[in-house]
């Protein structure tokens, strides 16, 4: 008789539910991890919308923390029982994209995924909001937890950390350099961190939530706006002498803050989107400068692989990157029904939450 596990499974719009499945299976190049902890991300927020697509069934999450359970002959270097991470992006190191270094849009090596992108867990693959889940591409993707570092302090790594912080990276955000930040959510809060870390001398965070505004200082802005109280283009624009920030970044997925960040940001600067947008995002001429500002506007995608992980993993450990604090409440899986409306609707303070499946 097959092993079953618990799993939080998307059955249509703002319904996931906890059932009992069967256990993943492990090929010769996968690993099986059982989840400690994990969380909820905002694009599981959208799949609960039923704002992005996958398919009836799926189990969801992409952001584990756990311990190998299995592993497949191919994989060598992990053993039974390692503390591991594994992200939101699982490469497989050999198809064309891997091999010219981006990794986030894997097409895997084989015929089994098509060409989707790299994000699998949650979304073309079962995810891991479960007590196990199946990891593809093992070798490219097991990234071992350093002692002494707890489940929360790393969890982020696996995606919302990584893909916040690169957009900081994306934008090639240089020492010295003025960034604005549109929206203090967790990634907009790593994508904070991440222009601090990248040498940003002038950090600005617009949001709302005095929460999250407060947080945001702690992660690194020098400047917070609340743009119901004052215009924050007209102030970001007072704070860089009338130029604008040398870069923008996005990190809600929605018109009204892309727009903003256009209007923001200086001639020749970047805009660095990191937003999902459940909805079609146009760009407005004169924001655009009517086309001849030099603009430059990236979009981005949570790296992928062990070795981004190991690096901000070894951030954390020096204590420069400080993740733990985002986590503000904590539930059972068995709960889950209960976390993904007070996530997804910003409920009591919410910034990110810790499933645990003990």
């Amino acid at each position: 008789m097959a092993e079953t596990m618990r799993a939080a499974v998307f059955r249509g719009k703002e319904d996931i539910h906890i059932e009992e499945v069967a256990k993943p299976e492990c090929g010769p190049t996968d690993a099986i991890v059982r989840v400690t902890t994990t969380t909820i991300c905002g694009t599981d927020s959208h799949i609960w919308r039923e704002e992005y697509p996958v398919s009836n069934g799926r189990i969801v999450g992409h952001e584990p923390v756990g311990v190998i359970d299995q592993v497949g002959e191919a994989v060598r270097g992990y053993e039974v029982g390692d503390r591991v991470v594994v992200g939101a992006i699982t490469p497989c190191g050999a198809c064309y994209f891997c091999q010219h270094g981006d990794f986030s849009q894997c097409a895997g090596y084989d015929d089994e995924w098509g060409l989707i992108g790299g994000w699998r867990l949650g979304n073309s693959a079962d995810g891991v909001q479960a007590d196990y889940f199946r990891v593809p591409y093992a070798q490219a993707n097991l990234a071992k937890i350093p002692d002494g570092l707890s489940d929360e302090e790393v969890m982020f790594v696996t995606d919302i950390a990584s893909t916040g912080i690169s957009a900081a990276e994306t934008a090639n955000v240089r020492i010295g350099d003025s960034v604005v930040v549109y929206a203090q959510g967790p990634i907009g809060l790593s994508a904070t961190a991440g222009a601090r870390l990248m040498g940003a001398s002038l950090v600005i965070g617009v949001d709302s939530n005095p929460v999250r505004l407060e947080m945001a200082k702690r992660m690194g802005a020098d400047v917070v706006i609340d743009y119901t109280q004052e215009d924050p283009v007209a102030k970001v624009k007072e704070l860089t002498d009338g130029r604008g920030a040398d870069v923008a970044i996005e990190a809600l997925g929605i018109q009204e803050t892309f727009e903003n960040c256009l209007k923001s940001v200086r001639p020749a600067g970047v805009v660095s989107s990191l937003g999902v947008y459940g909805d079609k995002v146009t760009v407005p001429l004169e924001g655009f400068v009517y086309g001849i500002g030099d603009i430059d506007i990236r979009s981005t995608l949570c790296p992928g692989g062990k070795e981004r992980m190991r690096a901000l993993m070894s951030m954390v450990q020096a204590g420069r990157l400080d993740l733990g604090q985002l986590v503000t409440h904590r539930f059972d899986l068995d709960d889950i029904e209960e976390a993904y409306p007070l996530f997804s609707n910003q409920e009591d303070g919410v910034l990110k939450v810790a499933i645990t499946t003990d």
